[in-house]
């Protein structure tokens, strides 16, 4: 990988320990995806964040782990790739007052528009790799469920939509049920909002906490596995 990749770009990917557990082949594939990536998609600053070829790296190598067995044009609708340096606020409708509000949030994935994310999290969600928390890869995962325009848990490459979106809504409503009850629960209560934020959350904990997903949602995992055509539980 190193040796398709600018060597200043070495230090970076260093800090993200999913590399090291790719094979040698899928690290050349992950900086093929990563080239193309950092062509076609423009990254802008908010707030005065100023772009870096960190900060473009950083997300490329997260983003781009989602497809690694895939096709970079699945994220053909991803034209930008907005940064904040923190949580910024989602706005909400303006209050009778007229005083525009919002609430703070770590990312967005806009459907046929940007991602947008904060960089403290985008960051450290990749070097934190094993606590299925990654802004990255949960708005990256939303974006690819949108690729057919329906935001609805379920991507398009799906190849068994009948069979698969039923063993998906099984699985959300089984932790919705549970994040109810006030119940532990591996994957994020955030998940229980629906089903395409049940997709999202999934997606975190496939990528980063794989043998516990495979273990407590064995369909979940397969379903995963299936979608993204990665076996992560063999890995760790």
């Amino acid at each position: 990988m190193r040796e398709s990749l600018p060597a200043s770009w070495g230090q970076w990917l260093d800090k993200l320990p999913f590399v090291e557990h790719l094979t040698t082949d899928e690290q050349q594939r992950l900086a093929g995806l990563m080239r193309v990536f950092l062509e076609e998609k423009y990254f802008e600053g908010c707030q005065g964040f100023v772009i870096t070829d960190k900060v473009r790296v950083v997300i490329a190598a997260q983003a781009c782990l989602l497809i690694l067995n895939l096709h970079h044009d699945f994220y053909h609708k991803v034209q930008t790739i907005l940064v904040y340096p923190s949580t910024f606020l989602h706005p909400s409708p303006q209050t009778e007052d007229n005083q525009a509000v919002g609430f703070p949030v770590q990312g967005e994935a806009w459907l046929d528009g940007p991602v947008v994310l904060a960089w403290d999290y985008a960051y450290e969600g990749g070097r934190h790799a094993h606590d299925g928390q990654n802004t990255v890869f949960h708005e990256f995962a939303h974006k690819l469920d949108m690729l057919d325009g329906s935001i609805d848990g379920i991507p398009p490459f799906a190849t068994n939509q009948a069979e698969e979106t039923k063993i998906l809504l099984e699985e959300y409503r089984g932790h919705a049920i549970a994040v109810e009850q006030e119940q532990a629960t591996l994957l994020d209560p955030y998940g229980a909002q629906n089903p395409a934020e049940f997709f999202a959350v999934s997606t975190e904990v496939f990528f980063e906490q794989p043998q516990q997903l495979q273990q407590t949602h064995p369909r979940l995992y397969q379903l995963l596995s299936k979608f993204y055509r990665q076996d992560p539980a063999q890995k760790f």
